[in-house]
Protein backbone atom coordinates (compact mmCIF):
# COMPACT_ATOMS: atom_id res chain seq x y z
CA UNK A 1 0.00 0.00 0.00
CA UNK A 2 1.38 3.42 -0.93
CA UNK A 3 1.45 6.34 1.45
CA UNK A 4 -1.07 8.00 -0.87
CA UNK A 5 -3.52 5.24 -0.05
CA UNK A 6 -2.79 5.71 3.67
CA UNK A 7 -3.24 9.46 3.71
CA UNK A 8 -1.85 11.89 1.13
CA UNK A 9 -4.67 12.64 -1.30
CA UNK A 10 -2.78 14.84 -3.76
CA UNK A 11 0.66 16.27 -4.47
CA UNK A 12 0.87 20.01 -5.14
CA UNK A 13 3.99 21.33 -6.88
CA UNK A 14 4.56 25.05 -7.24
CA UNK A 15 7.54 27.26 -7.96
CA UNK A 16 8.75 29.99 -10.29
CA UNK A 17 8.42 29.50 -14.00
CA UNK A 18 11.26 27.50 -15.62
CA UNK A 19 12.16 25.83 -12.33
CA UNK A 20 11.65 22.28 -13.62
CA UNK A 21 8.22 21.72 -12.06
CA UNK A 22 6.67 19.96 -15.04
CA UNK A 23 9.41 17.36 -15.35
CA UNK A 24 9.23 16.75 -11.61
CA UNK A 25 5.45 16.25 -11.77
CA UNK A 26 5.78 13.75 -14.61
CA UNK A 27 8.35 11.72 -12.69
CA UNK A 28 6.28 11.66 -9.50
CA UNK A 29 3.21 10.62 -11.46
CA UNK A 30 5.20 7.91 -13.27
CA UNK A 31 6.67 6.48 -10.07
CA UNK A 32 3.47 6.71 -8.00
CA UNK A 33 0.75 5.83 -10.50
CA UNK A 34 -0.52 9.37 -10.84
CA UNK A 35 -1.97 11.90 -13.25
CA UNK A 36 -0.51 15.36 -13.85
CA UNK A 37 -3.11 18.10 -13.44
CA UNK A 38 -2.42 21.63 -14.65
CA UNK A 39 -2.39 24.52 -12.16
CA UNK A 40 -1.09 27.24 -14.50
CA UNK A 41 -3.55 29.92 -15.60
CA UNK A 42 -2.00 30.34 -19.06
CA UNK A 43 -1.52 26.68 -19.91
CA UNK A 44 -5.28 26.14 -19.86
CA UNK A 45 -5.60 27.99 -23.19
CA UNK A 46 -5.78 26.03 -26.43
CA UNK A 47 -4.34 28.91 -28.46
CA UNK A 48 -0.92 28.98 -26.80
CA UNK A 49 0.93 25.73 -26.39
CA UNK A 50 4.48 26.76 -27.23
CA UNK A 51 4.82 30.18 -25.64
CA UNK A 52 3.23 29.04 -22.37
CA UNK A 53 5.64 26.08 -22.16
CA UNK A 54 2.91 23.47 -21.93
CA UNK A 55 4.12 19.86 -21.58
CA UNK A 56 5.40 18.36 -24.78
CA UNK A 57 3.70 15.49 -26.58
CA UNK A 58 6.52 13.24 -25.37
CA UNK A 59 5.85 14.20 -21.74
CA UNK A 60 2.12 13.71 -22.19
CA UNK A 61 2.79 10.21 -23.53
CA UNK A 62 4.57 9.16 -20.31
CA UNK A 63 1.66 9.77 -17.91
CA UNK A 64 -1.88 11.16 -18.27
CA UNK A 65 -2.21 14.96 -18.26
CA UNK A 66 -5.40 16.88 -17.51
CA UNK A 67 -6.65 20.47 -17.91
CA UNK A 68 -4.07 21.55 -20.47
CA UNK A 69 -5.29 23.52 -23.49
CA UNK A 70 -8.97 22.86 -22.77
CA UNK A 71 -10.12 26.51 -22.75
CA UNK A 72 -10.63 28.70 -25.82
CA UNK A 73 -8.69 31.97 -25.76
CA UNK A 74 -11.89 34.00 -26.05
CA UNK A 75 -12.90 32.81 -22.57
CA UNK A 76 -11.91 34.78 -19.49
CA UNK A 77 -11.10 31.73 -17.38
CA UNK A 78 -11.28 32.34 -13.63
CA UNK A 79 -10.06 30.65 -10.47
CA UNK A 80 -13.66 29.68 -9.70
CA UNK A 81 -14.08 27.95 -13.06
CA UNK A 82 -10.70 26.31 -12.65
CA UNK A 83 -11.64 24.94 -9.21
CA UNK A 84 -14.83 23.48 -10.68
CA UNK A 85 -12.80 21.83 -13.45
CA UNK A 86 -10.39 20.36 -10.90
CA UNK A 87 -13.22 19.07 -8.71
CA UNK A 88 -14.56 17.06 -11.66
CA UNK A 89 -11.11 15.70 -12.50
CA UNK A 90 -10.42 14.74 -8.87
CA UNK A 91 -13.63 12.73 -8.76
CA UNK A 92 -12.55 10.83 -11.88
CA UNK A 93 -9.07 10.18 -10.51
CA UNK A 94 -10.40 8.92 -7.19
CA UNK A 95 -12.60 6.50 -9.08
CA UNK A 96 -9.60 5.32 -11.12
CA UNK A 97 -7.25 5.14 -8.13
CA UNK A 98 -4.81 7.63 -9.69
CA UNK A 99 -2.82 10.07 -7.55
CA UNK A 100 -3.42 13.72 -8.58
CA UNK A 101 -0.16 15.62 -9.07
CA UNK A 102 -1.11 19.27 -9.50
CA UNK A 103 1.62 21.46 -10.92
CA UNK A 104 1.85 25.12 -11.88
CA UNK A 105 2.90 28.56 -10.92
CA UNK A 106 -0.46 30.26 -10.36
CA UNK A 107 -0.76 30.91 -6.64
CA UNK A 108 -4.37 32.01 -6.90
CA UNK A 109 -5.30 28.66 -8.43
CA UNK A 110 -3.68 26.74 -5.60
CA UNK A 111 -5.33 29.01 -3.08
CA UNK A 112 -8.74 28.41 -4.66
CA UNK A 113 -8.18 24.66 -4.42
CA UNK A 114 -6.99 24.58 -0.82
CA UNK A 115 -8.63 27.59 0.84
CA UNK A 116 -11.70 28.21 -1.30
CA UNK A 117 -12.68 31.31 -3.23
CA UNK A 118 -15.04 34.24 -2.99
CA UNK A 119 -18.61 33.68 -4.10
CA UNK A 120 -18.54 36.23 -6.92
CA UNK A 121 -20.85 34.84 -9.63
CA UNK A 122 -19.42 34.59 -13.14
CA UNK A 123 -20.19 37.55 -15.39
CA UNK A 124 -22.19 36.32 -18.41
CA UNK A 125 -20.12 36.52 -21.58
CA UNK A 126 -22.81 38.59 -23.32
CA UNK A 127 -22.70 41.17 -20.51
CA UNK A 128 -18.90 41.22 -20.50
CA UNK A 129 -18.62 41.58 -24.27
CA UNK A 130 -21.18 44.40 -24.47
CA UNK A 131 -19.54 46.27 -21.61
CA UNK A 132 -16.03 45.96 -23.03
CA UNK A 133 -17.17 47.05 -26.47
CA UNK A 134 -18.72 50.16 -24.89
CA UNK A 135 -15.61 51.17 -22.94
CA UNK A 136 -12.90 49.99 -25.36
CA UNK A 137 -11.81 53.54 -26.20
CA UNK A 138 -12.61 55.08 -22.83
CA UNK A 139 -9.75 56.36 -20.69
CA UNK A 140 -9.03 54.48 -17.48
CA UNK A 141 -9.48 57.59 -15.37
CA UNK A 142 -13.03 57.99 -16.68
CA UNK A 143 -13.74 54.35 -15.90
CA UNK A 144 -12.57 54.95 -12.35
CA UNK A 145 -14.96 57.90 -12.12
CA UNK A 146 -17.77 55.69 -13.41
CA UNK A 147 -16.93 53.10 -10.77
CA UNK A 148 -17.02 55.79 -8.10
CA UNK A 149 -20.58 56.62 -9.07
CA UNK A 150 -21.90 53.06 -8.71
CA UNK A 151 -19.44 51.44 -6.28
CA UNK A 152 -17.61 54.07 -4.22
CA UNK A 153 -16.13 51.47 -1.87
CA UNK A 154 -14.22 49.71 -4.65
CA UNK A 155 -13.30 53.01 -6.31
CA UNK A 156 -11.67 54.01 -3.03
CA UNK A 157 -9.74 50.74 -2.87
CA UNK A 158 -8.48 50.70 -6.45
CA UNK A 159 -5.84 52.92 -7.98
CA UNK A 160 -7.23 55.19 -10.75
CA UNK A 161 -4.84 53.61 -13.27
CA UNK A 162 -5.61 49.97 -12.48
CA UNK A 163 -7.70 49.36 -15.60
CA UNK A 164 -8.12 45.61 -15.27
CA UNK A 165 -9.44 45.65 -11.69
CA UNK A 166 -11.62 48.69 -12.34
CA UNK A 167 -13.23 46.94 -15.29
CA UNK A 168 -13.71 43.79 -13.27
CA UNK A 169 -15.48 45.74 -10.53
CA UNK A 170 -17.69 47.49 -13.08
CA UNK A 171 -18.56 44.20 -14.81
CA UNK A 172 -19.56 42.53 -11.56
CA UNK A 173 -21.71 45.50 -10.55
CA UNK A 174 -23.33 45.55 -13.97
CA UNK A 175 -24.09 41.82 -13.85
CA UNK A 176 -25.22 41.59 -10.21
CA UNK A 177 -26.16 45.08 -9.03
CA UNK A 178 -23.80 44.55 -6.09
CA UNK A 179 -20.34 45.76 -5.19
CA UNK A 180 -17.63 43.18 -5.76
CA UNK A 181 -16.60 43.92 -2.17
CA UNK A 182 -19.90 42.52 -0.89
CA UNK A 183 -18.98 39.07 -2.20
CA UNK A 184 -15.47 38.93 -0.82
CA UNK A 185 -16.49 37.81 2.65
CA UNK A 186 -18.53 34.92 1.24
CA UNK A 187 -16.42 31.91 0.34
CA UNK A 188 -16.95 28.54 -1.28
CA UNK A 189 -14.71 25.73 -0.01
CA UNK A 190 -12.07 24.49 -2.45
CA UNK A 191 -12.06 20.88 -3.70
CA UNK A 192 -8.87 20.12 -1.72
CA UNK A 193 -9.94 21.98 1.41
CA UNK A 194 -9.14 19.98 4.56
CA UNK A 195 -7.53 17.03 2.74
CA UNK A 196 -4.05 15.67 3.60
CA UNK A 197 -1.76 17.09 0.92
CA UNK A 198 1.93 17.20 0.09
CA UNK A 199 2.74 20.80 -0.88
CA UNK A 200 6.16 21.44 -2.42
CA UNK A 201 7.55 24.74 -3.60
CA UNK A 202 10.51 24.12 -5.93
CA UNK A 203 13.03 26.82 -5.09
CA UNK A 204 16.10 27.04 -7.37
CA UNK A 205 18.72 29.77 -7.19
CA UNK A 206 17.47 33.06 -8.61
CA UNK A 207 20.21 33.43 -11.19
CA UNK A 208 19.65 29.89 -12.41
CA UNK A 209 15.97 30.65 -12.97
CA UNK A 210 16.76 33.85 -14.84
CA UNK A 211 19.16 32.05 -17.17
CA UNK A 212 16.71 29.21 -17.77
CA UNK A 213 13.93 31.69 -18.59
CA UNK A 214 16.06 33.42 -21.20
CA UNK A 215 17.15 30.13 -22.79
CA UNK A 216 13.63 28.75 -22.78
CA UNK A 217 12.22 31.82 -24.53
CA UNK A 218 14.81 31.46 -27.28
CA UNK A 219 13.88 27.78 -27.61
CA UNK A 220 10.19 28.64 -27.82
CA UNK A 221 10.91 31.09 -30.61
CA UNK A 222 12.79 28.38 -32.50
CA UNK A 223 9.81 26.06 -32.01
CA UNK A 224 7.32 28.43 -33.63
CA UNK A 225 6.13 30.78 -30.90
CA UNK A 226 5.92 33.71 -33.33
CA UNK A 227 3.60 31.77 -35.66
CA UNK A 228 1.48 30.78 -32.69
CA UNK A 229 1.11 34.40 -31.57
CA UNK A 230 0.40 35.48 -35.15
CA UNK A 231 -2.53 33.04 -35.27
CA UNK A 232 -3.81 34.43 -31.97
CA UNK A 233 -3.48 37.98 -33.28
CA UNK A 234 -5.60 37.09 -36.29
CA UNK A 235 -8.51 36.29 -33.97
CA UNK A 236 -8.67 39.99 -32.93
CA UNK A 237 -9.66 39.15 -29.37
CA UNK A 238 -10.19 41.66 -26.57
CA UNK A 239 -6.65 42.74 -25.56
CA UNK A 240 -7.68 42.55 -21.89
CA UNK A 241 -8.36 38.81 -22.07
CA UNK A 242 -5.82 36.74 -20.09
CA UNK A 243 -4.61 34.88 -23.18
CA UNK A 244 -3.60 38.20 -24.76
CA UNK A 245 -1.44 39.04 -21.77
CA UNK A 246 0.54 35.79 -21.57
CA UNK A 247 4.23 36.50 -21.16
CA UNK A 248 5.77 37.18 -24.54
CA UNK A 249 2.48 37.72 -26.35
CA UNK A 250 2.21 41.54 -26.09
CA UNK A 251 5.77 42.07 -27.31
CA UNK A 252 5.45 39.65 -30.21
CA UNK A 253 2.14 41.19 -31.25
CA UNK A 254 3.83 44.61 -31.17
CA UNK A 255 6.51 43.16 -33.45
CA UNK A 256 3.89 41.76 -35.81
CA UNK A 257 2.20 45.17 -35.85
CA UNK A 258 5.51 46.74 -36.86
CA UNK A 259 6.08 48.80 -33.73
CA UNK A 260 8.84 46.66 -32.17
CA UNK A 261 11.87 44.87 -33.55
CA UNK A 262 12.03 41.11 -33.08
CA UNK A 263 15.07 41.25 -30.81
CA UNK A 264 13.32 43.87 -28.68
CA UNK A 265 10.16 41.77 -28.54
CA UNK A 266 12.14 38.75 -27.38
CA UNK A 267 13.98 40.81 -24.76
CA UNK A 268 10.66 42.19 -23.53
CA UNK A 269 9.19 38.69 -23.23
CA UNK A 270 12.22 37.47 -21.32
CA UNK A 271 12.17 40.47 -18.97
CA UNK A 272 8.43 40.12 -18.31
CA UNK A 273 8.87 36.44 -17.52
CA UNK A 274 11.81 37.11 -15.17
CA UNK A 275 9.74 39.71 -13.32
CA UNK A 276 6.86 37.23 -13.08
CA UNK A 277 9.14 34.56 -11.60
CA UNK A 278 10.17 37.02 -8.91
CA UNK A 279 6.52 37.78 -8.12
CA UNK A 280 5.76 34.06 -7.90
CA UNK A 281 8.39 33.60 -5.21
CA UNK A 282 7.09 36.61 -3.28
CA UNK A 283 3.48 35.38 -3.52
CA UNK A 284 4.24 31.96 -2.11
CA UNK A 285 6.44 33.37 0.62
CA UNK A 286 3.68 35.66 1.90
CA UNK A 287 0.43 34.02 0.80
CA UNK A 288 0.91 30.26 0.95
CA UNK A 289 1.58 29.02 4.46
CA UNK A 290 2.28 25.33 4.94
CA UNK A 291 4.29 24.81 1.74
CA UNK A 292 7.68 23.10 1.95
CA UNK A 293 10.46 24.82 0.00
CA UNK A 294 12.74 22.27 -1.67
CA UNK A 295 15.78 22.50 -3.92
CA UNK A 296 15.15 21.13 -7.43
CA UNK A 297 17.62 18.27 -7.01
CA UNK A 298 16.01 17.17 -3.73
CA UNK A 299 12.35 17.57 -4.67
CA UNK A 300 11.82 14.13 -6.20
CA UNK A 301 13.25 12.26 -3.22
CA UNK A 302 11.14 14.33 -0.82
CA UNK A 303 8.00 13.57 -2.80
CA UNK A 304 8.68 9.86 -3.20
CA UNK A 305 9.42 9.39 0.51
CA UNK A 306 6.22 11.20 1.44
CA UNK A 307 3.88 9.63 -1.07
CA UNK A 308 4.92 6.33 -2.57
CA UNK A 309 8.03 5.06 -0.81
Amino acid sequence: MTKEAEGIRAVLIAGPTASGKSALAVEIARRCGGTVVNADSMQVYADLRTITARPTSAEEAIVPHRLYGHVDGAINHSAMRYAADVAAVLAELRQAGSLPVLVGGTGLYFKALTEGFSAIPPVPEAVRSAFRARVAEQETGLLHTELGAVDPEMAERLKPGDRMRIMRALEVHLATGRSIASFQGERHPGPLDGLPLLRLFVSPEREEVRARIDRRFETMMAQGALDEVAALRERQLDPLLPVMRAHGVPGLIAHLDGSLGLDEAIARGQADTRAYAKRQVTWFRHQMAGWQAVAPDAALDVALRAVCA
